[in-house]
C-alpha cells in the first residue's frame, strides 16, 4: 500500500520546514473530523480567532497562520494538554471496537468501496454541489463513527461548484475560484519508494496520467483523482476542470476516470473490496473495471467475471425522472471505450452497448449509465420509500411484464450526519439527555431520553439559536451591502434588521423549477401581510443558487431579490452564496424550515432533516423523506399525497394552502404563550420532532441499514461466487445461456379450476421443451387488494406428462375472491441467483 505523507503540498510556510513541534496540529487539521467534532475548536480559535469565527475551517486557519502565531498558541497554558488529550482519545477510540465490530464480529465484510461524483465534507474541500454530495459526505462520516470499513473514491476538481454573488440589480453572478491542492486538507499519495502515486489509463488512443490524493475523514478515507498532470494533453488536464462539466464528452471522460481509474487506484493501494457501492449512475464504469480486475486474477471470461462481481455491487439511484440519467451516443462510447471492450474485456462494442441500453437489442438507443449500473449490480435501491416506488416505475422497461412491486429496487431512506449539523447549544442539550458518544451506537434509547428534557430547556435552546442566527444574518447582510457600496447610514441600519423574538422561517436550496422556490411569492400581497403583521411578525430568510445555465432558476432568484428590495425590506432577506457553512447556520437557527417541491421529484431531500436535531420544525410537501416522516404531531404538510406534475392550477392551490397553514396554525402556535411565556403547543411539537425524527433520519440509521441489509449480504454473495475459481458464477452464466436458448419454447396449456368450499384448485399443464424443470418456478399470482400485499405461491410439480416434455402443476388459493383474479406464471430459478436482475424473463398464462 502507498505510504502516507506527514505533510501536504505547498501551503503554510512551516509545513515544509520539518517543524516537528507543529506536526500534531497539522495532523488535527488534516483530519476532517474537526468538521463535526468540536474537541479542537479552542485551538483554532486561539491561533486565528477572527478567521475561525468567519470560516470554522481548521485547515484555512492553519494555512493562514504564521509559524510564530501557531507556536504562541501552543505555548498557552493547557493547549498542549488539549492536543495530547485529543490525540490520545482518538488512538484509544481506534483501538476500541465500534458498533460494526461489536454487532457483526463474524461478518465476512472486510471493505466497502464507495464511489460518488461529489462529497460534501466541509467548505475546506469544495468538491460538491448539493444533495448527492451531502449524502455521500454524511454517510462517510457516519461510517467513521460506526466503524464500518468504507473507503471512498471521488474526483478532485480544479473548480468546484460556483460561488454566487448577487449584484445591485438582484441578479446572480457565478464565480469559479480555483481549488489549489496545496491549500486543501489533502495529502498526495506516494509509492513505497517515495514517488508520487499516479494511475495511468488509456483514453481515446492516449495514455492519461491521473494524480491521486487522500483525505482523512476520521477513521475513514476518501481517495481523490485529478487529471491536471503536466504530462497530459491540455484536453486531458481539463477532464477534472469542473464539477459536472458541460458537454457529453467531458462528462463521459470524468465518469471513465472515476469508475475505471478509481478502481485501479484501489488496486494500487492493495485494497480488495468485497462490496462496491455506486452512489448514482455516474459511477457505473466501475462495473467494467471491477470485472476486468477479476478476469485478470482468475482467467475467467467477461460474462463469468461480471456474474461474480455483480453479487458484490450495490447501485443507489437518486434520480426521480428517467431523463435525469446520463446518456451517451454509441459513437462516443466507441471512441473512448471501444478498444477497452475489445482488447481488455474481450467483448464486442455491441455487447458493451447492450449493457447500457434499456432494450439491449435496439441499436438506436443511447448508452444509459443507469442501465449499466442496474445490470452490473446485485442490489438496487432508491433513497426514500416514495422514491423506491418511483424508481420501480422508472426501471420497469428493463423488466417487461413483471409487476411493478417486483421490480428489484428497494429503498434506504437517506439520513444526515447530525453531529455535523447540530449547534454547540444543541450538542449540550443532547449530551445531557443522552451521552457524548450517542451517535456511535444504535440510538435505541434516544427518543425516550429526549422526552426527559424540560420544556424550558428546549425553549431556551430555540431562543438562543434564533438569536445567534439573527446576528449571523445581520453580519452577512452588512458585508454584502458594503461590497455593493452602501452608505454608512444604510450599514448602520442593518444592526436593527430582524428581531430575536420573532418567528423565523428559512427556505434555502438549489433554485430549480421543480423545487418551486417562488411558491411563497404566488400572492405577494398576502405574503407581505403575513410578514409585516404588527402583533405577530414573521421574518423570512431565503438563500440558494441556480445553475449558471438555468435561466428560469436565475429568474426566480431575481423575483425574490426584487420582492425583498422593493416590498419586504426588514421582513425578509436573501443571503448570497449559499454553501455548507451557511446551511449549518440556517438549520441551527430557524424555527420553521419550508420545502415546496413538486411531488415526486424530490427523491429524498435532506435539508429539512438537518433542522431536526436543532429543534426546528418542518413545513414541507409530502414528498421524499417527509412523506414517511410526517405526522401532525411533528410538523406541517403540504399536498394530498398524489402527483400533479407541473399543473399550475395545483401550484396555486398549494400556495393558498401554504398561506393558510402559516396564518391558521404555524404563526398562532408560535405566539400563543402560557403564563410563563412559553408557547406550549409549539414546544410540544418541537419535542416530538426532535425525539421521534432525529434518530430515524440520521445517517447513523442509514449506514447501519446499508450495512445490515446490503453490505453484509453482498459480501457473502460475492465470496460465494468467486470461491473455487468462480464456479458458482460460471454455473449461473450457463443457466442464463440455457434461459436465452430454451425459454422461447416454454408455454402453458389449457388449465382448469375447481372451487370446493373455501378454496380454488388450479391445475395447469406446462410444456418445457428442452428446458430443465429445475430451472423455473411455476407460481400462482394475484394482485393485492386495496393496496394490500399480492398473493403468490409456488405451484406443485406433478409427474411428467406422457408423450410431451411437460408437467402438470397444481395449487390452491382462497376462494374469498374470484378465480379469475389468479394467474399462473413461470419465472426463472437458480440457487444463489438474483431474479429478475439476472434473468428478467417471465411468462404468464393467457
Amino acid at each position: 500500500m502507498a505510504e502516507e505523507e506527514t505533510a501536504t503540498g505547498p501551503g503554510c510556510a512551516f509545513l515544509s520546514e520539518g517543524a516537528s513541534d507543529i506536526d500534531p496540529v497539522i495532523e488535527l487539521a488534516l483530519d476532517m473530523r474537526w468538521s463535526w467534532s468540536h474537541a479542537a475548536d479552542e485551538l483554532w480559535e486561539r491561533i486565528e480567532p477572527t478567521l475561525w469565527e468567519v470560516t470554522h475551517n481548521a485547515w484555512t486557519v492553519l494555512q493562514s497562520a504564521s509559524r510564530d502565531s501557531v507556536r504562541r498558541a501552543l505555548a498557552e497554558p493547557g493547549v498542549r494538554a488539549l492536543i495530547d488529550g485529543i490525540l490520545e482519545a482518538r488512538r484509544a477510540a481506534a483501538e476500541t471496537p465500534a458498533w460494526f465490530q461489536q454487532s457483526h464480529p463474524k461478518a465476512k465484510l472486510k471493505c466497502v468501496a464507495y464511489f460518488c461524483m461529489e462529497y460534501m465534507l466541509s467548505e475546506a474541500l469544495p468538491i460538491y454541489s448539493g444533495g448527492l454530495g451531502n449524502v455521500a459526505g454524511d454517510q462517510l462520516k457516519a461510517a467513521s463513527d460506526l466503524g464500518v470499513p468504507i473507503v471512498a473514491v471521488g474526483l478532485l476538481y480544479q473548480q468546484g461548484y460556483f460561488r454566487q454573488a448577487i449584484d445591485r440589480n438582484g441578479a446572480q453572478r457565478a464565480l469559479f475560484p480555483y481549488n489549489d491542492p496545496g491549500q486543501l486538507p489533502i495529502r498526495p499519495l506516494r509509492e513505497p519508494d517515495g514517488e508520487l502515486l499516479r494511475i495511468q489509463i488509456p483514453l481515446s488512443g492516449y495514455a492519461v496520467r491521473v494524480r491521486t490524493w487522500e483525505v482523512r475523514v476520521g477513521n475513514a478515507r476518501l481517495y481523490l483523482l485529478d487529471s491536471n498532470d503536466p504530462a497530459n494533453l491540455p484536453s486531458h488536464r481539463g477532464i477534472t476542470s469542473e464539477l459536472y462539466g458541460e458537454g457529453q464528452e467531458l462528462r463521459l471522460t470524468q465518469e471513465i476516470l472515476l469508475g475505471i481509474a478509481g478502481w485501479r487506484l484501489l488496486e494500487a493501494l492493495k485494497l480488495e473490496p468485497d462490496v462496491c457501492h455506486m452512489n448514482e449512475g455516474h459511477t457505473a464504469f466501475v462495473v467494467l473495471a471491477r470485472t476486468l480486475s477479476l478476469m485478470e486474477k482468475t482467467g475467467q471470461p467477461f460474462r463469468t467475471a461480471l456474474a461474480a462481481t455483480r453479487a458484490g455491487n450495490i447501485f443507489t439511484t437518486h434520480t426521480p425522472v428517467a431523463a435525469g440519467f446520463d446518456r451517451f451516443s454509441p459513437s462516443l462510447i466507441d471512441q473512448y471505450l471501444g478498444a477497452y471492450a475489445r482488447e481488455r474485456l474481450g467483448i464486442s462494442l455491441d455487447d458493451l452497448l447492450a449493457l447500457g441500453r434499456v432494450d439491449p437489442g435496439d441499436t438506436s438507443q443511447p448508452f444509459n449509465m443507469a442501465c449499466l449500473a442496474v445490470r452490473g449490480s446485485g442490489y438496487v435501491n432508491g433513497v426514500s420509500r416514495l422514491h423506491g416506488q418511483v424508481s420501480r416505475e422508472i426501471f420497469r422497461p428493463l423488466f417487461p411484464r413483471w409487476p411493478t412491486h417486483e421490480i428489484p429496487v428497494g429503498h434506504v431512506t437517506n439520513g444526515v450526519h447530525m453531529p455535523t449539523w447540530e449547534s454547540d447549544d444543541s450538542d449540550r442539550v443532547w449530551t445531557e439527555a443522552c451521552e457524548r458518544n450517542r451517535w456511535q451506537g444504535t440510538l435505541e434509547t434516544m427518543e425516550d431520553d429526549l422526552r426527559d428534557v424540560p420544556d424550558s430547556k428546549l425553549w431556551e435552546l430555540r431562543c438562543a439559536a434564533r438569536k445567534s442566527l439573527i446576528e449571523y444574518v445581520r453580519e452577512r447582510t452588512r458585508r454584502h451591502m458594503a461590497a455593493l457600496g452602501a452608505s454608512s447610514w444604510d450599514l448602520e441600519a442593518v444592526k436593527g434588521l430582524f428581531s430575536a423574538d420573532s418567528l423565523t422561517i428559512g427556505f434555502a436550496r438549489r433554485f430549480a423549477t421543480y423545487k418551486r422556490p417562488t411558491l411563497l411569492l404566488h400572492d405577494p400581497e398576502r405574503l407581505l401581510r403575513i410578514l409585516a403583521s404588527a402583533d405577530r411578525p414573521v421574518q423570512l430568510i431565503v438563500a440558494g443558487k441556480a445553475h449558471p445555465a438555468d435561466a428560469p432558476g436565475q429568474a426566480m432568484i431575481e423575483e425574490w431579490t426584487d420582492f425583498i428590495a422593493r416590498r419586504a425590506g426588514g421582513h425578509a432577506v436573501f443571503l448570497e452564496d449559499h454553501d455548507m457553512l451557511m446551511t449549518q447556520r440556517l438549520v441551527q437557527g430557524v424555527d420553521v424550515w419550508i420545502n415546496t417541491p413538486r411531488r415526486p421529484w424530490e427523491a429524498c431531500g435532506t435539508s429539512g432533516m438537518k433542522v431536526l436535531v436543532n429543534g426546528g420544525i418542518n413545513l414541507s410537501e409530502l414528498d421524499g423523506w417527509w412523506a414517511e416522516g410526517y405526522s401532525p404531531s411533528v410538523g406541517w404538510a403540504l399536498g394530498d399525497g398524489k402527483e400533479h406534475d407541473a399543473d399550475l392550477s395545483w401550484d396555486a392551490a398549494e400556495a393558498e394552502a401554504l398561506y393558510a397553514l402559516l396564518e391558521r396554525e404555524v404563526i398562532p402556535d408560535f405566539y400563543k404563550r402560557d403564563k410563563d411565556g412559553m408557547p406550549a403547543a409549539w414546544v410540544a411539537r418541537m419535542r416530538e420532532s426532535m425525539a421521534r425524527l432525529t434518530p430515524r433520519f440520521s445517517s447513523n440509521r442509514a449506514v447501519r441499514e446499508y450495512t445490515e441489509n446490503y453490505y453484509i449480504p453482498a459480501a457473502e454473495a460475492y465470496r460465494e461466487r468467486v470461491a473455487e475459481k468462480c464456479s458458482l458464477a460460471a454455473r449461473i452464466v450457463s443457466w442464463q445461456k440455457e434461459m436465452e436458448r430454451k425459454w422461447p419454447a416454454l408455454r402453458f396449456g389449457a388449465g382448469k379450476v375447481e372451487t370446493i368450499r373455501e378454496s380454488h384448485r388450479f391445475t395447469v399443464p406446462v410444456y418445457l421443451g428442452d428446458l430443465d424443470p429445475d430451472f423455473i418456478s411455476v407460481q400462482l399470482y394475484a394482485d393485492g387488494k386495496e393496496g394490500g400485499d399480492p398473493f403468490l405461491i409456488d405451484m406443485a410439480r406433478g409427474e411428467p406428462q406422457a408423450g410431451v416434455d411437460g408437467f402438470i402443476y397444481t395449487a390452491e388459493a382462497p376462494a374469498n375472491r374470484p378465480s379469475t383474479d389468479y394467474t399462473p406464471r413461470a419465472v426463472p430459478r437458480f440457487p444463489g441467483s438474483f431474479v429478475p436482475l439476472e434473468a428478467a424473463r417471465i411468462l404468464w398464462q393467457r
